[in-house]
């Protein structure tokens, strides 16, 4: 009896199987998470905007989907959570592999979602000020990376509140990423003037040293607007600096690209500027003389950043060269908890860009900022700039290395913790993602004594919340309640009569279950 019913269990998971369409289960994937870049006019290299073009590309999409290739979203999103993350959860991938398998069938099209609304001209309405490149500028077709950065002033006579700002590719074929800063120097101009061409050359930064660093733009980035109160600051008479790296292509390009402005609001000042922190090789034990790399040698980093106020961070961004193979970033607070902040295994300097936490992370006053990162400087490393490996220090080129982390934080106030950060916009990857019920990565996590639990319910529902050990059992009940308010909700959860161990974090509402892992460490 056990055997037949084995039998017929596996009978239906075939069948199961065998019934994906792409109508019904893989258009919602491909236009929820490839079609942003993947269309007419963006950087993917061919457009996933109906059945056709998605099912002459589908052995191609199983096997970068079943690597975790595609979509390119570096961090890890198991350690933390950020604003407009990519990724396919591992049913997705296997949905994927069998709709392929079992012939790519299409299935009724009348039950195929429709294409979302891309944004055309911006994400956030009308900006208060546009700032595009004065003139095109020309990518030669030869197959190779480009990078450039172009002088945008912006022609203000007094400092000016941004509440956002917008990069717009004016040619999203060729355009990779950007990352733009604010000069207040001129230095930025007069590398510009001194080159014949419009722009001037610099791999990996802006030539000018370290300039305020206000975002970056890699394809299919949801723009962030600041929270109330919050937001950066535009020097008075200051360029905005772009760096854009140009993709190889094999015929000639052009692109004029453009950034938005959006100011504050009058009833809306900011009342926290966003500050910038550079995490760099000072904080290693041997401070500058430590960062280097020996031909033949991979090598890791430990640095130890202290943290020396309670501060609210907004947003993170790594930036290393072609060396770097990962990065981790944790902070260690005064009572021992442990906030994890980035974790990237595989770092691609390509794909590298500003990461904008869902909610911000507060980090006590006291903490300790863990930052990691390991080096390859062999004849294994494939990107490696040198052949044979040479000797390898800081510096701006191909062929030196950096390890910079920048940050943009607030100092904290009560409830910062509790933002959702972008909540007011429209995601693109998913248009219904404000009815969706969330359940926040617990923070922190790992976690000593106290863990705060958020989600968010679209409308008023039944809940039950509590702590499972892996095999299912409850161990600890956090709410059950019959009339559960709609909104972001929050709470504090001791679990220091847990024992150390990975448990699950479930909540039950509206016939769903949700969860995430909760780490509990001694």
């Amino acid at each position: 009896m056990k055997r037949l019913i084995l039998l017929l269990s596996f009978s239906s998971i075939l069948n199961f199987i065998s019934a994906q369409t792409f109508s019904e289960d893989i258009a919602p994937i491909i236009y929820n998470n490839c079609t942003t870049c993947h269309r007419t006019g963006e950087i993917g290299p061919m457009p996933l905007t109906n059945y056709t073009e998605v099912s002459q590309w589908a052995q191609t999409i199983a096997y970068v989907t079943e690597i975790k290739y595609m979509p390119p979203w570096k961090p890890d999103r198991d350690y933390s959570t950020f604003v407009g993350e990519k990724g396919l959860s591992d049913q997705e991938i296997q949905l994927i592999k069998s709709w392929v398998d079992s012939g790519t069938p299409q299935g009724d099209p009348a039950n195929e979602p429709p294409l979302p609304e891309f944004p055309d001209g911006s994400q956030l309405g009308t900006p208060d000020l546009v700032l595009e490149m004065s003139q095109s500028y020309t990518v030669a077709g030869n197959n190779e990376d480009d990078y450039r950065v172009f002088v945008l002033p912006a022609g203000t006579t007094q400092d000016r509140e941004l509440a956002a700002i917008e990069f717009r590719p004016g040619n999203s074929k060729i355009v990779h990423h950007a990352l733009i800063a604010f000069d207040e120097t001129g230095a930025g101009a007069a590398m510009d003037a001194a080159t014949p061409e419009y722009g001037y050359f610099s791999y990996g930064d802006f030539g000018i040293g370290i300039p305020d660093f206000s975002t970056g733009y890699t394809p299919g980035i949801q723009t962030i607007r600041y929270p109330q109160g919050i937001g950066e600051v535009l020097p008075a008479g200051a360029d905005v600096l772009v760096q854009v790296h140009y993709a190889p292509t094999p015929t000639e390009e052009t692109d004029q690209s453009s950034l938005n402005l959006f100011f504050k609001e009058s009833n809306d000042p900011i009342q926290r500027p966003i500050q910038l922190s550079l995490v760099l090789p000072n904080i290693l034990p041997n401070s500058w003389n430590e960062f280097f790399m020996q031909p033949n040698q991979t090598k890791s980093f430990h640095g130890r950043y202290p943290v020396n106020q309670d501060i609210s961070l907004f947003s993170i961004y790594p930036h290393a060269h072609l060396l770097c193979r990962n990065w981790e970033v944790f902070a260690v607070t005064p009572t021992n908890d442990t906030i994890n902040l980035i974790k990237i295994d595989d770092w691609d300097f390509n794909w590298q860009g500003a990461y904008t936490f869902d909610r911000m992370q507060k980090i006590p006053g006291g903490s300790t900022m863990h930052v990691l990162a390991t080096y390859d400087n062999t004849v294994d490393n494939p990107l490696n700039p040198n052949n044979p490996p040479a000797f390898v220090t800081w510096g701006e080129s191909t062929t030196d290395e950096m390890y910079i982390i920048a940050l943009n934080w607030v100092p904290y106030q009560e409830g910062d913790e509790l933002i959702e950060i972008g909540n007011e916009l429209t995601n693109i990857e998913n248009p219904s993602i404000n009815n969706t019920v969330k359940l926040y990565n617990p923070v922190p996590n790992p976690v000593n004594e106290e863990v705060r639990i958020s989600y968010y319910l679209p409308t008023s529902a039944d809940l039950n919340l509590g702590i499972y050990t892996l095999d299912g059992k409850q161990v600890k009940s956090i709410r059950q309640t019959s009339i559960q308010m709609a909104g972001n909700h929050s709470t504090q959860v001791q679990v220091n009569n847990l024992a150390t161990g990975t448990y699950l974090l479930v909540m039950e509402t509206e016939g769903k279950k949700i969860s995430q892992k909760l780490v509990i460490m001694r």
